[in-house]
């Protein structure tokens, strides 16, 4: 049975439950099983020795979440090759193919969590009754740990992306 979270997340100020694990900076992250927009499976532990950041939307046909992947898209051009930058939520693969090759999101890694939501149900952001994603960020480093996280109160507002990419540069040389 999955842990239930309550107060932590609203949607337009309506309170959502959250299932999974209330995590913390300094915890091994939870490795996840998901698809990419060809329907190819992914597994995080395939990244590990690397930076990574995990930028988890409701879904990428909103607004916020459209802005929210375009400019992590965007900062992927400027960092080193070594750093692995995902965008996941639970829209189907179709989706997303059909967002990036719109939108030119080219450098960003897309997942979709919709078969499985593993990554919703491993980090504790899979919202009860609507198997949305919580709006989120997670930074991984290069040992396999939480170095940075920010799960935004209000899923219709932007998470603080300077602070994630503050964080990233801070693992990478």
């Amino acid at each position: 049975m999955l842990e239930e979270h309550t107060g932590l997340v609203t949607m337009k100020g309506d309170p959502v439950v959250l299932l999974g694990p209330r995590l913390k900076v300094g915890d091994p992250a939870p490795e996840f099983t998901a698809v990419d927009k060809n329907w190819k499976e992914f597994r995080l532990n395939r990244s590990w020795g690397n930076v990574i950041l995990i930028s988890a939307v409701p879904s990428v046909d909103t607004g916020v979440c459209s802005v929210q992947t375009k400019r992590f898209n965007e900062a992927a051009a400027s960092l080193p090759g070594d750093v692995v930058m995902l965008s996941i939520s639970q829209d189907l693969p179709f989706a997303l193919t059909r967002f990036c090759s719109a939108e030119g999101v080219e450098r960003l890694r897309v997942l979709s969590d919709h078969v499985t939501a593993d990554f919703g149900t491993s980090y504790g952001v899979l919202i009860k009754g609507m198997r949305l994603l919580a709006r989120s960020i997670f930074v991984i480093d290069r040992e396999g740990r939480l170095a940075y996280m920010e799960l935004v109160p209000e899923i219709t507002e932007h998470p603080d992306y300077e602070a994630a990419l503050a964080a990233l540069r801070t693992l990478t040389p």
